[in-house]
């Protein structure tokens, strides 16, 4: 790239950081963790400024039941809570297959339409993918904030367009383009796995995406101004000497047709140069400890990046293809499981943060210097569609802080990143799961600042309940709570809309803050502030 544009881009960037900044009431920290304690259950402890309120909960009854999906967070294959005394065995249910509804997408849409002909549904609506189900089949609701009890959550879709059932659903994001939410399985990335669009209104029709975005481990989905997708993978690798292999990519798809994202385009997937410029950092099966993951994770070290192409339409077709092999044999560079990730407000989409979730265990070998806690990267590029960059550790993670997941940036300069550590780390470090609030403009490479506890994720009766069933023969369910679908929107369903194309101003002009604590009684909850009534500044006419 010539100096001069070089230059008038920093220029750009430094105005768009400086007379765009959003001003956030800071908020204060929560100071420690719920600890994990056998058979107690714990409330969810947010900071002083913030509460919550549910906007769904699993007993929900979806106002059309079809099959075994009769409730928001619940099948029908069993009770809500286990008769007492009832324990788990092999061909017996104790209780109802949790479907563990997963990230929220926020719109406010006119005129749609619910199983009641004739009834108001409003203009808010939440939708999600659900995480489990039955025999690996997933669904899609969507939660009407404007409607009674009766009509709150909606089952907009269970089978696909042909009639194929739904798989399990991570992932969700809006594509303003061609009016579409997109739905991403993590799947293992061989026969299962994918990209899923949905119309928003009742009944969606659903089509996957397989022959255009191949089969992979996707969770976190992302549109940029251009109208290009950033997918990011989630495949734990082999466990070789105690930890996982990097073994996920990040991807972009660059469409032909951003009015039709089944006439195809091409996949990509980033590759990092090494830090000695020597070539560049590739899939290696067999060591999970080498000096380029140590590299990837040390402060300060700035690496090249370009995109290559892993399968285009035009000249490979349409047939269904495994997006993660061809990204292996393609050079692309592998991470530690990375799950989400969001381009920050006010940057033009330039600066792109995501974060991986790592090993998920205190015992892993890779947890000294090589990631094993997970990171928070930065990836920043001169502008969306650009073939190269510059990759950067934001973030290196240890056991207060790990196993990020989910993210939303609050405002310009601070993101909010949640922990998904599971049972096992819960126990070793005696913490559930915690949201954190960072600054994307301070240097946590010397541990003197760091990142705020916003909400010390508790545990409700039923996740205490299934904690306690974990292991024993014929149990299908997660144990602990997780905080999953942190979102913040102001529903916008323009290009405009875009998550990173406006400045976030969480709970006025229409903004709004959405999370689910999945597992358990599997609520869906809207923060607020403190001081509060739930109709303040939201327009809901």
């Amino acid at each position: 790239m010539r100096p001069h544009r070089l230059y008038t881009t920093a220029v750009v960037l430094l105005l768009e950081l400086t007379t765009a900044h959003a001003a956030s009431p800071p908020l204060q920290g929560v100071p420690n963790a719920n600890p994990k304690l056998p058979g107690i259950a714990s409330p969810d402890i947010l900071s002083p400024e913030l509460r919550q309120s549910a906007v769904a909960q699993g007993s929900f009854r979806v106002e059309n039941p079809s099959g075994v999906f009769e409730f928001y967070g619940f099948t029908a294959d069993g009770p809500h809570t286990p008769a007492p005394g009832a324990l788990p065995a092999a061909g017996h249910l104790v209780e109802a297959t949790k479907t563990e509804p997963d990230k929220n997408t926020y719109l406010v849409l006119p005129g749609q339409h619910g199983a009641e002909a004739g009834y108001d549904y409003g203009r808010h609506f939440l939708f999600q993918g659900h995480e489990s189900g039955p025999d690996g089949q997933g669904h899609i609701t969507r939660i009407n904030l404007d409607a009674d009890g009766e009509h709150r959550v909606t089952l907009l879709a269970s089978t696909d367009s042909k009639g194929a059932p739904l798989p399990l659903i991570d992932g969700s994001t809006w594509y303003p383009w061609s009016g579409r939410l997109l739905f991403s399985s993590e799947g293992d990335g061989t026969s299962s796995g994918g990209i899923w669009q949905a119309t928003p209104d009742f009944p969606s029709r659903v089509e996957d995406l397989l022959g255009i975005l191949g089969r992979g481990g996707f969770e976190g989905i992302q549109a940029d101004a251009d109208g290009n997708l950033w997918i990011v993978e989630d495949l734990g690798g082999a466990t070789v000497s105690g930890a996982k292999v990097a073994n996920s990519f990040l991807f972009r798809f660059i469409p032909k047709n951003k009015r039709n994202l089944a006439a195809g385009g091409k996949l990509q997937a980033l590759q990092v140069t090494k830090l000695d410029h020597s070539g560049p950092i590739v899939f290696n099966p067999g060591n999970a400890l080498t000096q380029d993951a140590k590299d990837l994770h040390t402060y300060g070290n700035v690496f090249d990046t370009k995109w290559v192409t892993v399968h285009d339409s035009d000249v490979d077709g349409t047939a269904v293809f495994n997006a993660n092999a061809l990204a292996k044999a393609k050079g692309a560079t592998p991470f530690k499981r990375p799950e989400n990730g969001q381009f920050r407000p006010g940057t033009g989409f330039r600066q792109f943060f995501f974060d991986e979730t790592g090993d998920t265990s205190a015992a892993s070998t890779a947890n000294s210097g090589f990631g094993g806690f997970g990171s928070i990267m930065k990836l920043t590029q001169s502008d969306p569609s650009a073939s190269a960059g510059k990759l950067t550790l934001f973030f290196n993670c240890d056991l207060t802080h790990d196993s990020f997941d989910n993210v939303a940036f609050w405002d310009t300069d601070h993101i909010v990143f949640v922990e998904d550590r599971g049972d096992t780390l819960h126990t070793q470090g005696n913490a559930l799961d915690s949201a954190w609030l960072f600054d994307v403009r301070k240097d946590y490479s010397n541990r003197v600042s760091q990142p705020v506890r916003i909400l010390a994720e508790g545990r409700d009766a039923l996740a205490t309940i299934d904690s306690g069933f974990q292991g024993l023969p014929g149990f299908q369910n997660e144990g602990d709570n997780e905080i999953t679908g942190m979102h913040i929107s102001n529903g916008d369903a323009g290009p405009a809309g875009l998550l990173g194309a406006q400045i976030p101003r969480p709970f006025t002009d229409g903004w709004r803050a959405f999370y689910t604590q999945q597992h358990g009684e599997n609520a869906t909850w809207e923060i607020l502030p403190s001081g509060a009534n739930d109709d303040d500044d939201h327009d809901r006419r």
